[in-house]
């Protein structure tokens, strides 16, 4: 099998197989060790190497006679607007914008903080950082004072890049208040602001401080790209941290490049010209990989979307972008086929346009439960492909890799591991399971290129984190079992697996069944503390809209349906069914709070919460059944 040669060959000389994927990317100056080991579990990528991230996302498609592709497709149903960019245009674009950042003392390793909502504008923000060696950190737009005031003072930016105001469905939500609030809480102070005004919300600016981006763009230079080091850090992403300090995630310029060049073929079977849609936002891992950096490396159009998979106007906007711009391959998040799901479950959306373009559907996010996967493959007719990645790993860990041959898919699995990545399934002291048994999912040192290589200014914290518990292995958090095919599942986050009566069980596998009922939409299964059983499974069931059975009844076929499937031993017996379940802006459901909110632990409000005031109706469906006891 030729994955089977591809994979064998990543894993006996990893440093031959990704020096040949490096030879497709631009190097100023060709690295001096493929793989620095001197500072192990430290591991470096092309250390000595010299690249620029802009270069080979832009101007070298323009070099290359592809200038008049369309680069960026934007295309916004919540301001009824559409735009286009070619190559050439978003260089020309990025240049000036990086001369603007030079012309305000920005340089060669500086932080820039980028606050923006899915507009061109944000995409050219980065580019720009890139182009002339500045790390940039991207903050989701709009989110809390509190939560961007901290990312302040951990980075430390010379500049904050943010516009005045995102849309959301029926609703403006203006940045610049928070901006301002937060720069007031940080002890850390910019020395500017680059502001991008919108006509939706003008803000208000700050004299001395704020530059208004049309005004000031017009008075400065393009500027180069700069060579910068391959080790130098790209970006810095911040993802949640147990401890509520933000993990600052490093992202590294030469090996990112070359991974994520490699994925677009190997992974996606995208070759260039074709439009590839990652309905993500540039605030999460998946945006700066797959909505920027990828697409753009790979001579890909892509498309910067500003809206929602339902309510923007209807549950068929996903398929209206499909068919109007032919994409290629769709990567989305489970969580919004669910909502797509729910709003049309007999899918009369999808009949309603031409999807004859689209090649895959790649899944993504949090876990794809079989019910979700199956139906999305019943409306779209093409291979859905679950696949298995983190904010610290940058792209997949497993996958289906289509470019390299498509092997059978099994429901539930992200399949085997991408060439690169080598895993096992080990028990709390480190050893192999059986085959077929949940244990904690660690991968072998080193990872391959383009995953963190620290986090930022907490060397240690990194290593406590992800090498310290499982010696030369990374600890990825997640827990699952590894069938006899070597076909990876992914079942729950570590600490989502409960211990009823000294069962191991995982409430990925009882949402997988519970999820199987026709009523329901969505779910989530927590567990929650009993003086008994130890833990006991809680089910928080969304029903499909226009249900109108008894809940009662509903409740009751899914207690028997876990019983059927999972056995007695499962112990499930609580469930409630709620409007909807609280979720972070990028699709992950809550569970962790929803659990201390039974447990009635003490708990603080999420900064990445889509919605507080969905808690409160957790709340009062969890008292309905006697939740918290007292």
């Amino acid at each position: 099998m030729k994955f089977d040669e591809t994979y064998d060959r990543a894993c006996k000389d990893p440093e031959g197989f990704w020096a040949e994927a490096a030879e497709n990317v631009h190097w100023y100056r060709k690295w001096d060790r493929v793989l620095d080991n001197s500072d192990a579990p430290f591991y470096r990528w092309f250390t000595g190497g010299q690249t620029n991230v802009c270069y080979n996302a832009v101007d070298i498609h323009v070099a290359n006679g592809r200038g008049d592709q369309t680069a960026i497709i934007h295309e916004s149903p919540v301001t009824n607007s559409q735009q286009t960019l070619t190559y050439r245009e978003l260089r020309q674009r990025v240049s000036r914008f990086a001369g603007m950042l030079k012309a305000n003392g920005v340089g060669y390793g500086d932080r820039v903080i980028v606050y923006m909502p899915m507009i061109p504008e944000a995409v050219i923000s980065m580019l720009a950082c890139a182009r002339i060696g500045a790390v940039h950190s991207v903050v989701f737009g709009g989110f809390a004072a509190n939560e961007l005031a901290v990312r302040i003072d951990d980075c430390q930016p010379k500049m904050i890049v943010a516009s005045s105001c995102g849309i959301e469905p029926g609703r403006v939500v203006e940045y610049k208040p928070l901006l301002d609030s937060a720069i007031e809480m940080a002890a850390h102070k910019p020395d500017a602001c680059i502001i991008f005004q919108r006509s939706q919300a003008e803000a208000s600016m700050i004299d001395g401080r704020d530059i208004d981006w049309v005004d000031a763009i017009s008075q400065v230079d393009d500027v180069d790209c700069v060579p910068v080091l391959a080790t130098d850090p790209l970006y810095i992403l911040y993802t949640s941290g147990t401890t509520g300090q933000p993990k600052g995630v490093v992202r590294d310029t030469g090996g990112g490049i070359v991974a994520l060049k490699w994925t677009m073929k190997n992974i996606y079977d995208m070759n260039p010209g074709e439009v590839y849609w990652a309905a993500s936002d540039v605030g999460w891992v998946v945006g700066h990989s797959y909505i920027v950096y990828a697409p753009l490396f790979n001579g890909n159009t892509t498309i910067v979307f500003e809206g929602k998979p339902v309510g923007t106007p209807d549950p068929g906007v996903f398929w209206r972008i499909v068919s109007d711009y032919r994409v290629k391959v769709l990567f989305t998040a489970p969580t919004a086929f669910r909502a797509i799901k729910r709003e049309d479950p007999n899918g009369e959306y999808v009949g309603k346009y031409d999807m004859s373009s689209l090649r895959y559907l790649f899944l993504a996010g949090e876990r794809t439960d079989p019910d979700t996967l199956i139906w999305a493959r019943q409306q779209l007719n093409v291979p859905v492909i679950d696949h298995w990645w983190q904010t610290e790993t940058g792209s997949a860990i497993c996958s289906n890799c289509v470019g390299i041959e498509q092997l059978p898919i099994k429901d539930g699995s992200p399949t085997r591991p991408v060439p690169g990545w080598q895993l096992r399934a080990v028990d709390d002291d480190g050893h192999p399971v059986e085959t077929g048994e949940i244990g904690a999912l660690v991968a072998r040192l080193p990872l391959p290129p383009g995953t963190f290589p620290t986090l930022w200014n907490a060397k240690e914290r990194f290593f406590e984190s992800y090498l310290g518990h499982f010696p030369d292995h990374y600890e990825s958090g997640d827990a699952g079992y590894i069938d006899e095919d070597g076909y990876v599942f992914v079942m729950s986050r570590t600490d989502d697996v409960i211990n009823v009566a000294g069962h191991r069980l995982s409430t990925g596998a009882i949402e997988e069944v519970l999820a199987s009922h026709p009523d329901v939409a969505e779910c989530a299964v927590l567990g929650v503390n009993d003086a008994l059983k130890g833990e006991l499974p809680l089910g928080c069931l969304v029903l499909n809209s226009g249900v109108e059975r008894d809940v009662s009844e509903i409740i009751s076929e899914t207690v028997q349906l876990v019983r059927s499937n999972i056995g007695p031993v499962a112990a499930f017996k609580l469930a409630v069914v709620v409007d909807r379940l609280p979720k972070t802006r990028s699709g992950k459901i809550l569970r962790a709070t929803m659990k201390k909110i039974a447990d009635n632990t003490p708990w603080r409000m999420p900064a990445t919460i889509d919605d507080p005031a969905i808690l409160d109706e957790i709340t009062a469906a969890f008292a309905s059944i006697g939740y918290p006891k007292s």
